[in-house]
């Protein structure tokens, strides 16, 4: 299986879930796990959007914040929000911006670490959010930050430049998604396993 074959078929498979928690999200609006779910599987497409990836993370975010309103001490959706604010981040060029949603995911993350507070993931991301600003302005200061996303690009030594700018955004908004994806995953297996009658 090549790459192309991997990324259609987690498309696939994260279109269902977005599917499924908006079909579960009509019968009941308020399961706060499934809105986590449906904003995870948001976040995983935001990846393989080429024209407004923006838009699917801050969908998640509406998500991810309906959920915290339903259950104001679900850490899951915390860490997942603050997830989703680094993501936003990394995305806005403005530094002033950008570091006032780093600050958002910051405090999110330590909410998730006060509830929760031997979880590593949740210890893990506060750490990297702390460092965030400034690899967003390296980034930003490279010039990777103000690539398009999509569509048709230069060639040539510039075009090398591009590739190397598609690759830094995946790798840095990798460990953000792949963590929100494992949270979608889990919780989609949960909503998806029969339920046995007690013995």
């Amino acid at each position: 299986m090549d790459k192309n074959d991997a990324e259609f078929d987690a498309i696939i498979m994260f279109e269902q879930i977005r599917k499924v928690s908006e079909a579960t999200y009509l019968k009941n609006p308020l399961d706060a796990d499934n809105l986590i779910r449906w904003a995870g599987a948001l976040m995983e497409l935001a990846q393989f959007q080429n024209e407004d990836p923006k838009q699917f993370v801050q969908e998640a975010i509406t998500k991810l914040e309906e959920a915290l309103l339903i259950d104001p001490k679900k850490h899951a959706a915390m860490w997942c929000l603050g997830n989703a604010y680094t993501t936003l981040a990394f995305w806005t060029p403005e530094e002033t911006e950008a570091k006032h949603i780093f600050d958002l995911a910051a405090l999110l993350f330590q909410t998730a670490v006060d509830e929760q507070p031997d979880n590593e993931t949740y210890q893990k991301s506060l750490v990297m959010t702390a460092k965030a600003p400034l690899l967003h302005a390296e980034i930003h200061r490279q010039g990777f930050g103000t690539q398009p996303l999509g569509g048709a690009g230069p060639s040539g030594p510039s075009r090398s430049k591009v590739v190397k700018s598609s690759e830094l955004r995946y790798d840095v908004m990798g460990w953000v998604i792949l963590a929100v994806g494992l949270v979608a995953l889990v919780g989609y297996a949960k909503a998806s396993a029969p339920i046995s009658a007690p013995r």
